[in-house]
């Protein structure tokens, strides 16, 4: 009997210490999360431009086109934040209807339009920082610097003539270079945008620049003649990373 219940003792205890000693399942490395950041990468930048001055109402016929293109360089901070300088050609100013008219005589239509145009061109630094809340989609904030290179003023009338089903247009149009004296050489304004990565190189942008300095140069001009418009740009384009 005592060597029953010593054998028995002796297989329990080789059951527990089996037991104790079984392997136990490896435990799941955690996958590592990438936060390298970009490389600096160089690219191309180019766009349309909807300008207008700060004292005008917002308006369709108050929109000047014109275009910008340039180069930049955007440079990584983090994976979520990096700062792109950009050196563009600017063209801004404003746009303005004058007089519209129609008159009617029997069954021949009048229908005269007088609008005027102020151009000025610009070379334009902005300095933007981009916050990427996803990898192809970022916003932008920023400073951008302007220096004040030329300018018109343009006039233009447009008479149009309809008898019937017939009509004619005459265009007659004015063109004079805006005195440099008369403009602000530098420029300073606030940027404020959204972009998005439709490939690795190719890329859309939207921003608005509302600038913080007056456009006219009123040194010396009385606080109540002082010409307070500002430029106001709405800029649309596509940009290439190398």
């Amino acid at each position: 009997m005592n060597k029953l219940f010593l054998g028995l003792a002796i297989v329990a205890g080789s059951l527990v210490s089996a037991q104790e000693t079984e392997t136990k399942p490896a435990a799941k490395t955690p996958t590592p999360i990438n936060h390298e950041k970009e490389p600096v990468r160089f690219g191309i930048k180019g766009g349309a431009n909807a300008a207008a001055f700060s004292e005008q109402k917002l308006s369709t016929n108050n929109q000047k086109i014109g275009f910008n293109a340039g180069a930049f360089v955007n440079i990584p901070l983090s994976n979520k934040i990096s700062v792109q300088p950009e050196v563009l050609y600017n063209q801004m100013g404003a746009k303005s209807v004058i007089s519209s008219n129609e008159v009617t005589s029997g069954s021949t239509t009048v229908k005269t339009v007088a609008d005027s145009k102020v151009e000025l061109n610009y070379i334009s630094v902005p300095l933007m920082f981009q916050f990427r809340p996803a990898k192809s989609f970022y916003f932008e904030a920023g400073p951008e610097f302007s220096y004040f290179l030329n300018g018109k003023n343009k006039g233009e009338t447009t008479i149009t003539t309809t008898t019937g089903s017939t009509s004619t247009t005459q265009n007659m149009s004015t063109s004079e270079t805006i005195d440099k004296d008369n403009i602000k050489k530098f420029n300073v304004g606030l940027g404020l945008g959204v972009g998005l990565d439709i490939t690795h190189n190719l890329g859309v942008n939207a921003r608005y620049v509302n600038s913080l300095t007056h456009v006219a140069n009123n040194a010396g001009v009385a606080d109540a003649n002082k010409n307070i418009n500002t430029n106001r740009v709405f800029q649309l384009g596509l940009s290439y990373k190398f």
